[in-house]
């Protein structure tokens, strides 16, 4: 025998013994038209004996599963059929038999029927086997039922783990035959009922059915005040001024919110997901034990649809792996979830966190009246549109006429002392605080024709380096008396046609 020859049977015998009877012989041939001289050969294999043999069907027919029980270390589930299949087998759905008031995932429920209906083996291990403990299917961790519309029961059980990770031992009952098959096809029987129950706390609607959400409320144990927001109705209106967000804090302070901070706080109930599952069914002794009979943080939505939503979360713990979580639930919900911290925003945020600390954000053209003073010097403005302008979509400064105590002024300069007014910035509350007694450092006075409102700020030295800024006489925020000292400064430009300074 040609040494070549030697090298090709010993590696399949090699082969065939790595894989475990994975191919049941390879032979040599000699190639067409070589002839008997010739030292060429084609190495040929045969499928794996057993490879392709249906383990489990109703009597030789793949037929319909009609309900089926699965046992595994953890669980136990019982599933059952949902939507009946059509005409010719296919399109049956499936859920769980104790959990259909609940948010089933029938799409990974359905795996454990139409994996298992018809599964194919890879390969025959070994036949009438007596040593079935080898295989891990003496006391198999997994074992499922199936019983099919005809009647038929059909019981197999999941092996231990071959030593290519790739498939798993599998035994049919009423036979000792144990087969290997795919590891990936079984792999969802050893789910628990738990992680067949979708962890969307709150569904999202779609674009179409997605209400307004009229208010949001945080209460909070370690907050003396709730935050609450309410939708902005004249958000809906490109002309009115305000922010890009479309709600305010209308508590523990009046602000306008700034959209890329306040939207997961408004909207983030719709859609929001859990990293894990407490309890299904839960008892109000489980309530209790996660710490939501008297929840730490409770979010009320209300919707314009009429819908409203209670969602209450326990304090912030820290899992097994290091993450900070909150138990969380509907209320009169069934189901307590473990939701990842920084999912519930909820728990950590302030009302400083989310507001755009803006004060002034109404169009500049929208002003018919503001009056500036400071540093001994005071202006009164009135804005009126030209009596030849015809309310024009987008207007600018030659649509209006500006005078200042009662004489025409130049509409541009105007513009520019405003666009600075608008940069006034709240950097910090102050709520609570008392008014100062005497006349504050500098006051604004605007009058927005749009909303009809007329709005005071008033300016107080606090300390050294801060100013207390105070709204329609009451303290709402502390800026850097830096800002004060440049609007004075601004102020006395207005008449002098420096450019106004826009840093400080």
């Amino acid at each position: 025998m040609k040494k070549q020859a030697k090298g090709i049977i010993a590696l399949s015998a090699l082969l065939a013994a790595m894989l475990g009877g994975g191919y049941a012989y390879m032979k040599l041939t000699p190639e067409e038209g070589g002839g008997e001289g010739s030292s060429s050969t084609l190495l040929l294999a045969t499928e794996a004996e057993g490879q392709g043999t249906v383990l489990v069907s109703d009597n030789g027919e793949k037929g319909v599963v009609k309900e089926a029980i699965v046992k595994n270390a953890d669980d136990e589930l019982k599933i059952v059929m949902k939507d009946a299949p059509d005409e010719n087998g296919v399109g049956a759905t499936y859920t769980l038999k104790d959990y259909k008031d609940l948010d089933v995932n029938t799409s990974v429920v359905g795996t454990l029927i139409n994996n298992g209906n018809g599964i194919q083996a890879q390969s025959l291990i070994a036949r009438d086997c007596t040593d079935l403990g080898k295989y891990g299917l003496a006391q198999p961790a997994t074992e499922v039922e199936f019983t099919y519309e005809s009647g038929n029961k059909v019981k197999f059980y999941v092996g231990d783990v071959t030593p290519s990770k790739d498939t798993v031992y599998f035994r049919v009952e009423g036979s000792n035959d144990v087969y290997t098959v795919n590891q990936s096809t079984v792999a969802n029987y050893s789910k628990t009922n738990k992680e067949l129950i979708e962890k969307t706390v709150l569904a999202k609607p779609s674009d179409e059915e997605y209400p307004i959400i009229n208010s949001l409320r945080i209460e909070r144990s370690d907050m003396d005040s709730d935050i609450l927001l309410e939708y902005d109705k004249s958000a809906e209106d490109g002309k009115s001024g305000g922010t890009s967000a479309t709600h305010i804090m209308v508590e523990p302070v009046e602000s306008y919110l700034t959209v890329e901070k306040s939207t997961d706080i408004t909207n983030g109930m719709f859609g929001l997901k859990a990293s894990d599952i407490y309890a299904l069914h839960c008892t109000e002794a489980d309530i209790a034990e996660a710490g939501l009979s008297d929840p730490f943080c409770k979010v009320t939505m209300d919707c314009d649809d009429g819908s409203s939503y209670v969602l209450l979360l326990s304090e912030i713990f820290t899992d097994e792996s290091g993450s900070k979580c909150s138990y969380g639930m509907l209320e009169g919900g069934k189901v307590i979830y473990i939701i990842s911290a920084d999912s519930a925003k909820w728990l950590t945020v302030q009302p400083i966190d989310i507001c755009s600390r803006l004060l002034i954000t109404n169009y500049v053209w929208n002003i018919t009246d503001l009056s500036v003073s400071g540093g001994g010097v005071k202006y009164d403005f009135n804005i009126s549109m030209k009596e030849d302008a015809e309310d024009p979509e987008s207007p600018t400064a030659s649509d209006f006429v500006v005078r200042k105590n009662g004489d025409v002024f130049d509409t541009e300069r105007y513009r520019l002392f405003y666009s600075f007014l608008v940069s006034t910035n709240g950097e910090e509350f102050a709520l609570g605080v008392p008014v100062p007694e005497g006349e504050p450092a500098a006051s604004i006075k605007i009058k927005d024709s749009y909303s009809g409102k007329t709005t005071t700020f008033d300016f107080y030295d606090d300390s050294l380096m801060r100013s207390l800024i105070v709204v329609n006489g009451e303290s709402k925020y502390y800026c850097t008396k830096s800002y004060v000292n440049t609007l004075i400064d601004n102020i006395k430009r207005i008449d002098t046609g420096e450019d106004y300074i826009k840093t400080w």
